[in-house]
């Protein structure tokens, strides 16, 4: 008979190193993404759709609530499997589920959306939760 042990409980600290190491990680590999290589092609891609300043308190909302996301469903069970691992691969299958999801939807009712930029930010969308959902596991695996 398979048993296992009890699920590891995860402190306070615990949570907000995660919540922290996901949320600096994934601010600046985007800003980092957004800022070197993707502004000219967004602006190629969809021209007068895009407006001349981001709104500022859309994108604060998206990156508090998305590493929230990220911390709840693959960097907690990658602490309480202690690997990096499973934290890396919960965000490989979150990104690909939130990005595919924006992405896909935009080019089935946009006609301004070419399938290449999809399939681009949905790459990204991938690395940037897998590579913020381990930052995550280490900074609380580390310093939690």
């Amino acid at each position: 008979m398979l048993t296992s042990a009890p699920a590891q409980a995860l402190s306070t600290q615990h949570w907000l190193f995660a919540y922290g190491g996901a949320l600096l990680s994934m601010l600046a590999l985007d800003a980092l993404w957004i800022g070197l290589y993707m502004a000219p092609a967004y602006k190629s891609a969809l021209g007068d759709l895009m407006l001349e300043q981001p709104r500022i308190g859309s994108a604060a909302a998206f990156y508090l609530l998305y590493a929230a996301g990220a911390v709840f469903l693959a960097v907690a069970p990658g602490l309480r499997a202690v690997s990096w691992q499973t934290a890396m691969l919960n965000g490989v299958v979150l990104g690909l589920i939130a990005y595919g999801t924006y992405d896909l939807t935009n080019y089935s009712i946009l006609k301004a959306w070419p399938l290449g930029l999809a399939l681009v930010d949905i790459a990204w969308g991938v690395l940037l939760t897998a590579l913020a959902s381990a930052a995550g596991w280490y900074v609380a695996n580390r310093w939690g």
